[in-house]
């Protein structure tokens, strides 16, 4: 696991090993996460070139961290620091996803998460600490200017009409919907105890 800039975020690139056969990698090893990671829930997504999903986070607590990997296909995955008063608060992290290097993110609670497709088609399988709760799900707008994420010039970004409608960062904010940065390092604390 290598830290990204953001505290709480992590890039993990297994060994590929070949043969003759294809490949074989152990995609997540318990004894190799930084922190406690107790799974509740596994999504897949499908997606097509250019589908832009997120920015999503959770209420903290009880948040929900991600161990995110493409299992076919190719993503540029972004990590938002989205924890009011965070050292780091709205920086951004991106990685390349795919189904060659097998590398994954690991993203703790508190963070915003959301990936545009590179492929033609991508199958993302994340694991969740927690399962899906609407009403504790959020979302900031992932064209959001003041974010400035670099997403691919090339490509039409494709987003649901959720997350079209997200707020921005200042509007999301301002609303109170942004878990805190000291909150946050406090349930850190609670789950690796």
């Amino acid at each position: 696991m290598k830290p990204l800039g953001i505290d709480g975020a992590w890039l993990h690139t297994p060994v590929v090993h070949h043969d003759t056969r294809g490949a074989f990698a152990e995609a997540l090893r318990a004894d190799l996460l930084p922190r406690a990671f107790e799974l509740a829930q596994v999504n897949c997504s499908v997606s097509r070139r250019g589908v832009l999903r997120g920015l999503h986070f959770a209420d903290v607590p009880p948040g929900q961290a991600k161990y995110v990997m493409c299992v076919s296909g190719a993503i540029l995955d972004v990590v938002v620091d989205l924890r009011a008063s965070s050292p780091t608060f709205g920086r951004w992290e991106a990685a390349v996803l795919d189904d060659e290097e097998r590398t994954a993110t690991l993203i703790a609670e508190g963070l915003g998460h959301g990936f545009i497709t590179l492929s033609d088609r991508a199958t993302v399988v994340y694991l969740c600490t927690a399962p899906y709760t609407p009403a504790r799900e959020h979302g900031v707008h992932p064209l959001d200017p003041d974010l400035g994420i670099a997403w691919p010039a090339e490509l039409e970004p494709v987003l649901s009409e959720k997350d079209a409608a997200a707020p921005s960062l200042k509007e999301a904010l301002d609303a109170g919907l942004l878990p805190s940065y000291e909150r946050c390092r406090e349930f850190y604390k609670g789950a690796m105890a």
